[in-house]
């Protein structure tokens, strides 16, 4: 028999392809997950942080003091070797704040036309903070994947740049592969690992301090 929670947990995000992907890793864990599509008076947190730790903490901490609610957010971007590190942090506003998925990998396309694909390495970096419905910290995990960027996009799985990078030690996108897969070796799948661990924790302990 299951144990059931009464622990309730926001996913702080407005992107439904990421918010499929936190659920999907943090399923069956006896804890009731709630979105922000669940408190639609509450309105996205700009990401003004210098980096993604700064970032994934700034809206964990602003979407549990809005919603009153143990929350957890995650900041993530695509580093590329050719572009010294770019677009990194912002990766999800490459291109301007009203660019879509294709548009941004598009940009990124062209801005590594003519390098070679020895020169295309490439990770992709997430952090996952959590918060207590206070707003105070309680816990923060990093992952990273690395691999490479091909120069077409492929496959119709995922969101952002997953048409376009190939993790190491694969020969099909983040777009191609099974979700399953995808969520066990991407940069964000590791992190959310770790804090599923800790979340165990919390529901084995019934404490969110």
């Amino acid at each position: 028999m299951t144990t059931q929670s009464n622990l309730e947990l926001v996913l702080g995000t407005h992107n439904k392809g990421k918010a499929a992907e936190l659920s999907a890793v943090l399923r069956n864990l006896g804890i009731d997950l709630l979105t922000l599509a669940d408190f639609p008076q509450v309105r996205a947190v700009e990401e003004t942080g210098a980096t993604y730790e700064e970032n994934a903490i700034l809206k964990a901490q602003a979407y549990a003091c809005a919603t009153a609610h143990l929350t957890l957010a995650d900041d993530s971007g695509l580093e590329v070797q050719a572009l010294s590190g770019g677009p990194g942090v912002f990766s999800a506003r490459h291109g301007g704040p009203g660019a879509s998925d294709r548009e941004r990998v598009e940009l990124l396309l062209q801005q590594l036309k003519g390098i070679p694909a020895q020169e295309r390495n490439a990770r992709f970096v997430c952090v996952v903070a959590l918060a207590g419905a206070d707003g105070k910290v309680i816990r923060v995990e990093r992952g990273i994947c690395t691999g490479t960027i091909i120069d077409a996009a492929r496959g119709s799985n995922g969101f952002g740049y997953d048409p376009i990078f190939v993790p190491s030690g694969y020969t099909s996108t983040f777009a191609e592969l099974p979700s399953t897969t995808k969520d066990r070796i991407s940069h964000r799948g590791q992190a959310l690992a770790a804090m599923r661990q800790f979340l165990e924790q919390l529901i084995r302990f019934g404490s969110t301090s």
